[in-house]
């Protein structure tokens, strides 16, 4: 997931959490108590049911969904094809130099360590890269790359 997305998806729960509030205060003002939290409950229990667990799924390409669910690398489960949390690199944003793949991530190179290499055929054809960030104040961005695949053109 890219940082943009990330960050939207931050401002809309910050958003919701304050509308709630927000309906439950208006409520509270006109309302018993106990019949706000009783509604506001059920509100969120409804809420909560509809939420359904999403799965490695490029919309382009249903019929790949099994074969995203199922790709590992020697570091565990890539866990998600290109909607969910991989990213897919064009051909300037990854290369082999000396027998070894980077690929460039937020502008940043990063070698792919060789157990991070998915070995099994690409049926994508894309260059795909799962990375994981840590992120801490004031210091610049660490990446690690979970799984890695190379794209068909390589």
């Amino acid at each position: 997931m890219n940082e943009a997305r990330k960050i939207a998806i931050v401002a809309l729960a910050v958003l919701a959490i304050g509308l709630i509030a927000l309906a439950v205060e208006w409520l509270r003002e006109r309302i018993n108590g106990w019949l706000v939290l009783i509604l506001v409950s059920i509100v969120l229990l409804i809420m909560a049911l509809s939420i359904h667990h999403a799965g490695a799924h490029d919309h382009n390409k249903p019929w790949l969904d099994s074969w995203y669910s199922g790709l590992k690398s020697g570091k565990g489960p890539c866990c998600g094809g290109p909607s969910v949390d991989a990213t897919t690199l064009d051909g300037p944003d990854w290369e082999t130099k000396d027998g070894r793949y980077r690929v460039r991530i937020e502008g940043q190179w990063v070698d792919v360590p060789d157990d991070a290499v998915v070995t099994e055929p690409n049926k994508d054809g894309r260059a795909l890269v799962w990375p994981v960030f840590y992120r801490s104040l004031g210091a610049q961005v660490r990446i690690e790359i979970r799984c890695f695949m190379p794209g068909s053109l390589t």
